[in-house]
């Protein structure tokens, strides 16, 4: 219920201080010789990367509010991502001198993406959000399933509810055959069924086979149909159209000339059946309930809607 916890804006307090105290009451029991002898100020330094006043400061307006939420609630825990670690500890320290009072801290490793070195984070490009309108369940799926070979356990182990023994037995497949991306699929279908349920994991995984895992259309159910179309780009077409116009046209291919080498190269199919004549022209009964997948390759696929 709604009196589990407390709620607080750190703003409430700290908007409200005035500079003079703070240095006196706060900044006396902070050392420069402490604050640059920490990693991330240590790191800036070594580099001659510059590092701001302001900057320089976080941690200490991060060790106010500590002392704050114990005067004010007794709170005695602070938890936080590993990058946090030497903040949370300038409070802990603070609280210990200003208040002599023990006060605890732990921190839980950040996810980071192994080949870029980048946290998995609000602020970074390609961010995943809970939030199905600012991340669709199906982009959302597609995220876990692409997740890098040597990201895979380590994901199921954090972010998954599933037992090591699972994740262990998944791990053997994974290993035999990555190119069946055991280890993802099961990440992608267990995540977004905590997130967003397990039908919409199910139309998820359900749509995600039928552009890339080689399923029918016909395997999918309405719902699954509808949720097709918002997936994958879709396109209106009539019947009769050209095939090479259609291809120039949904950007599959830049040209008629490229669109004829892909066909020759055998390259396209729509709705799994090979393209062979450049010349042939869009027919209803190459659609499944009004839409069809057109490929150029493994990877390239749009839904062609027939109006």
């Amino acid at each position: 219920g709604s009196t589990d916890f407390i709620e607080e804006n750190n703003a409430n307090w700290l908007t409200k201080i005035k500079l003079l105290e703070f240095l006196r009451d706060v900044g006396k029991h902070f050392t420069v010789n402490a604050m640059i002898k920490k990693d991330i100020v240590s790191e800036r330094l070594k580099k001659e990367s510059p590092i701001s006043y302001t900057e320089f400061s976080y941690s200490l307006l991060q060790g106010y509010d500590y002392l704050h939420l114990n005067d004010e609630y007794g709170c005695d825990v602070q938890v936080g991502g590993s990058d946090q670690w030497s903040n949370i500890i300038a409070g802990v320290d603070f609280i210990s001198r200003k208040n002599e009072k023990t006060v605890y801290a732990f921190t839980w490793p950040l996810l980071v993406n192994k080949a870029t070195g980048k946290k998995f984070g609000k602020s970074e490009q390609g961010a995943v959000w809970l939030d199905p309108k600012k991340t669709s369940v199906y982009q959302f799926y597609q995220f876990w399933l692409n997740v890098e070979d040597e990201m895979a356990e380590e994901c199921l182990l954090k972010m998954t509810l599933l037992s090591r023994a699972e994740i262990d037995a998944v791990m053997v497949m994974h290993k035999r055959d990555k190119g069946q991306r055991h280890a993802q699929r099961l990440l992608a279908r267990t995540v977004t069924t905590l997130v967003h349920g397990e039908a919409a994991a199910e139309a998820a995984e359900a749509v995600s086979n039928v552009l890339f895992g080689g399923a029918s259309i016909t395997d999918l159910s309405n719902v699954q149909r509808e949720q097709l179309k918002q997936s994958a780009p879709t396109f209106d077409v009539s019947e009769g159209a050209n095939i090479v116009d259609v291809l120039i046209q949904t950007e599959l291919a830049s040209s008629k000339r490229e669109a004829k080498q892909f066909i020759i190269a055998k390259g396209v199919s729509l709705n799994e059946q090979q393209v062979v004549d450049a010349e042939a022209a869009i027919e209803a009964k190459d659609f499944q309930n009004g839409i069809a997948l057109l490929r150029r390759g493994k990877r390239n696929v749009v839904v062609l809607n027939l109006v």
